[in-house]
């Protein structure tokens, strides 16, 4: 099991590598660097300041579907957020979201299959939220790209299933019960307690799903969330004189996390710059100029929240 970890963790290394590749075959290295230098560092530093009320806003976002186990304060959500936040963009496999989960548990005893089922469903929002951003910024955005196309037509099917699957489970909880009962006569007597608990875990993670006031501020702070960090993204197009406007920089938000569904590095390393870049490059700024903005901002996002991270980490007890 652990070699088959490690190559999993070797194979999204090579994945982020040769999008990387890709992303600056070609360039002389000097260009990219000369517009870093050139790069406002004001408007760099308000965006990292911008990207922690998305952070606060993601957290919010989770009390609202934690709300049916327990209602938590935005102080006590927005340090295991940051947490997380920073396992995704170091540890492989997206650990950041177990991370999260099981401090929950220990820290405010919300079961882990609870909290886990919340955190499954944040993503589904995501990906809704990311499909439309696409689809509203391409009616403001002049550009022609197939790769675009491609990521949002093979998310789409993804999250739209997830979400009708999750809502008629939502609706109908006897159903995952009746789904569990009927597995039971197939597992041995010491197994049936562990995935009742499961089952029941899960029912109560979509317990916000059926609460009309939880479910419409999960949504909304999915949106909100999103639209801060397509302003961070924006906030630094300023310090690189894009002159871009704020619709393609919701496109540009939109299929780079769709693309997170491809494989790669902790951080998505290589895959970030390269889609970045494809959006900006198909807008009509130069492949230099677009990837040193890609680098940046990737930075922008990556290092406060994960330093951030750290340090709740530490709090914790934890190294």
């Amino acid at each position: 099991m652990r070699s088959k970890r490690w190559a999993a963790a070797g194979a999204g290394l090579v994945i982020s590598a040769a999008f990387l590749w890709i992303a600056f075959r070609g360039l002389h290295p000097e260009a990219v660097l000369r517009h870093i230098r050139q790069a406002n560092l004001a408007w760099l530093v308000a965006g990292a300041g911008v990207y922690f009320l998305a952070v606060a806003a993601i957290s919010l976002r989770w009390g609202f579907l934690l709300r049916a186990a327990r209602a938590l304060p935005l102080r006590a959500l927005m340090p295991l957020v940051s947490i997380g936040y920073m396992g995704n963009n170091v540890y492989p496999f997206r650990s950041g979201e177990v991370l999260r989960v099981v401090l929950l548990q220990h820290n405010h005893q919300v079961p882990l299959a609870r909290g886990m089922t919340t955190v499954v469903v944040e993503r589904v929002f995501d990906g809704l939220v990311m499909l439309s951003f696409i689809l509203v910024s391409l009616l403001f955005v002049e550009i022609s790209s197939p790769e675009i196309r491609s990521v949002a037509g093979f998310a789409a099917p993804i999250f739209l299933g997830a979400v009708v699957v999750f809502f008629a489970l939502a609706a109908r909880p006897n159903a995952l019960r009746w789904l569990r009962a009927r597995v039971d006569q197939f597992l041995p007597g010491r197994l049936r307690k562990p995935v009742s608990h499961v089952v029941e875990g899960v029912i109560g993670g979509l317990e916000g799903l059926r609460t009309p006031a939880d479910l419409a501020g999960a949504v909304v702070f999915s949106v909100v969330s999103w639209g801060i960090e397509a302003s961070v993204y924006w906030l630094v197009s300023f310090g690189f004189g894009l002159n871009v406007s704020y619709p393609l920089m919701l496109l540009v938000v939109g299929v780079v996390n769709l693309a997170g569904l491809i494989p790669a590095s902790p951080g998505q390393l290589g895959v970030f710059e390269f889609f970045v870049a494809l959006v900006l490059v198909g807008a009509g700024i130069p492949q230099a100029q677009a990837n040193a903005y890609a680098l940046v901002v990737h930075l922008v996002i990556w290092l406060p929240v994960t330093l951030a991270g750290f340090y709740f980490l530490v709090r914790q007890g934890l190294g």
